[in-house]
């Protein structure tokens, strides 16, 4: 008789893996979630998220906090983290990268619930913050706060 093995089925952790050139030739990866029957939260947080302006070219900055409620699926870490570099060369508004960070991890997990808050840094002076969520928050479940301060400048 032949034991299955327990191991999750990934292609990049404990591999050597470049940086994808694009967030669509990235792959990002998912493994069974040990506790499908426990409501909890997974967090993640990427304080140094950058991508290019689609207009100028110039580099944009983000801290990054994403917390969810996993189902039967969770993220491969070391996916999402080559997900997230792949931004560094990818044009797009911060409205764009945030909202697409969020659908495509909620597409993939199929989540309870998930939230994703970008805290860009300022671009013409004026930060903009994206926050977007999907699914509902199982009751009863502590999400502590995304614990990112509003930009305040030097002040």
């Amino acid at each position: 008789m032949t034991k299955k093995s327990s191991k999750p089925e990934v292609s990049q952790l404990g591999q050597s893996v470049a940086v994808p050139a694009s967030p669509d030739e990235a792959e990002l990866e998912r493994v069974p979630n040990p506790h499908p029957d426990t409501d909890y939260i997974a967090r993640f947080t990427a304080p140094e998220f950058t991508s290019i302006c689609p207009v100028t070219g110039q580099p944009d900055f983000a801290h990054l906090v994403i917390d969810y409620a996993p189902g039967k699926w969770l993220v491969e870490s070391k996916s999402l983290k080559l997900y997230l570099q792949s931004f560094r060369n990818h044009g797009a508004f911060h409205e764009d990268c945030t909202v697409a960070i969020g659908k495509r991890l909620a597409t993939l997990l199929e989540p309870k619930w998930l939230r994703i808050g970008g805290y860009w840094y300022p671009r013409g002076g004026i930060p903009i913050d994206v926050f977007w969520q999907t699914g509902k928050l199982p009751e009863g479940v502590w999400v502590p706060d995304q614990g990112v301060q509003p930009y305040r400048g030097r002040g």
